[in-house]
Order: C-alpha cells, then structure tokens, then sequence
C-alpha cells in the first residue's frame, strides 16, 4: 500500500497529513507519534488529491466555513480503538460529550478509561473530533494536540457549542 503525506500550517501548529490508497490516515501535530513511520516510509506529496482536499476542508474549518468534513478515512487501530473513533465521528460541530457518553454510545458503559486512551490515540485528530469529548464535569482533560490545541478548536465552535447533558 502507497503512503503519501504533506504538510500545512494552521493555527494549531504545523499538521502532517498523510493518506493511504484507501483514504486519509492521519492529521499528526508537530510532535512524535508512531505514525510518523508512515511520514518515514511515504512520499512527499503536496500535490496529491486526497491530500490536498483534506488541506482545503481543514482550512476552512479554520475560518468557520466548514462544520463537517466530507473525506474517505483509512482508520488504522484496534477493533475497540477504531469503534471509538466511528463514535467520535457522530458528535456535532459544537457540540461535546463526555468519556463517559463515548462508553455508553458504543455500548460498553464500563470502558471510559479505555474511551479515554483510545480518543488520545486517534489518529485523525480534528476530522475525527476528540477535541469535543471533555471530562465528565465538563472540563477539558487529555489531548493528543495538548489543552492549548484542544481550548482553541472547541473555542472556534464556541458560538455552536453545547455540553452533554449526561453526566
């Protein structure tokens, strides 16, 4: 399977797309993850198509143009991890839940801890929004991008947004 990726600027920092033959596979911040292998072993490839449509909707998400995303996603995780991330797929844009909303919706109310690691680990951050999951008290806990990141993408939804009513 071919990997390409390029990057953007945003106001959340320098992002990494990087895209597979089946769709986009991550949105990486400017630090260390696994899936930088994918960036070691890819092509750079600023003019792909896939990439550079997922460059546009980010961008105008950025300027409040965009509030859903309309990309093929190529989630790579465990069966749990990638149940999660379909969930974090059906919060709406200004909207947010918590850990303990993730668990139940996917049907397994006992796992927000596990909820909790695999939204940290989501590889398509802001697409797939972890940034609308909070704690159940409605403060903001645990981000892959950092709180900073988190605080800015939920307050560019801030006009939109709701919390959760069940915890």
């Amino acid at each position: 399977m071919d990997i390409f990726f390029k990057t953007m600027p945003s106001p959340v920092g320098t992002l990494t797309l990087i895209a597979s033959d089946e769709g986009l596979r991550a949105v990486l911040w400017a630090r260390h993850y696994p899936e930088l292998e994918d960036v070691e072993q890819g092509t750079e490839r600023p003019d792909h198509p896939l990439l550079l449509e997922a460059e546009r909707q980010l961008d105008e998400y950025f300027v409040k143009k965009r509030k859903s995303f309309s990309l093929p996603l190529d989630f790579i995780g465990s069966d749990f991890q990638k149940q999660v991330w379909e969930a974090l797929l059906t919060i709406p844009f200004g909207e947010t839940r918590s850990y303990g909303d993730i668990a139940r919706q996917i049907g397994n109310p006992d796992a927000v801890r596990a909820v909790g690691g695999a939204a940290n680990r989501n590889p398509i951050p802001i697409i797939a929004p972890c940034h609308r999951v909070v704690g159940s008290n409605g403060k903001l806990v645990g981000f892959g991008g950092g709180l900073p990141n988190k605080a800015l993408l939920l307050d560019l939804e801030a006009p939109f947004r709701q919390t959760s009513i069940f915890d």
